[in-house]
């Protein structure tokens, strides 16, 4: 209740001081044009898309989950992407991942301690993204060594491999096949320095 009861005493602060700048913001926010770009990232509470690329409310459509994992079979994901795409007529793409992400190192801690397959929701999901892992454990082996480089090294391969399951998804595909020209980049925030390294 005291973390609650925080929130919303900023939330009333923030919307205060909003309106003290500008009487009109909410007004404003409510006749806002449509997202320019989807953002599908990590749900780490380190790395909020709009507070990283300083975009204001209404610039970006954003979907967040485990390691910005992209899986057909994530309704959610996949609904948002068919919302975003088709809807709201957005022709923007962004992924992102971040170094130093504990939805990769779950994934990988998951498989050292042998848990059962598919025991529970979070098992199956950090299996399947230990599996799109497990084929470069054997490249990077050597890197593995040396901590900071092999874990970057992997985080990457990782949003490639998940920029390319966001490319062969059936709603881009969907609006591809429909003459639509979608842009999908790839990018990975550094949380040492604040930035976002575009990789794709």
């Amino acid at each position: 209740m005291k973390i609650l009861n925080r929130l919303l005493a900023q939330n009333r602060s923030w919307a205060q001081q909003q309106a003290n700048r500008d009487p009109n913001y909410f007004l404003n926010l409510m006749a806002a044009k449509p997202p320019q770009a989807l953002w599908i990232g990590c749900s780490d509470s380190r790395v909020p898309a709009e507070v990283l690329t300083n975009a204001h409310p209404g610039e970006l459509f954003v979907h967040r989950n485990i390691a910005n994992m992209v899986l057909e079979e994530d309704e959610s994901l996949m609904s948002m992407l068919q919302y975003a795409l088709g809807h709201l007529q957005i022709d923007t793409l962004i992924l992102c991942g971040h170094y130093d992400c504990d939805g990769i190192q779950a994934a990988l801690a998951l498989q050292q301690v042998n848990a059962p397959l598919f025991s529970d929701p979070l098992t199956h999901y950090l299996q399947k993204l230990y599996d799109s892992l497990n084929d470069w454990m054997a490249v990077f082996q050597p890197e593995m060594k040396i901590a900071t480089t092999g874990k970057e090294k992997l985080t990457e391969y990782h949003l490639m491999a998940q920029a390319v399951n966001l490319i062969n998804a059936w709603p881009v595909k969907s609006a591809i096949k429909a003459g639509r020209d979608i842009a999908i980049y790839g990018c990975v925030h550094e949380l040492h320095s604040g930035y976002l390294k575009r990789l794709v």
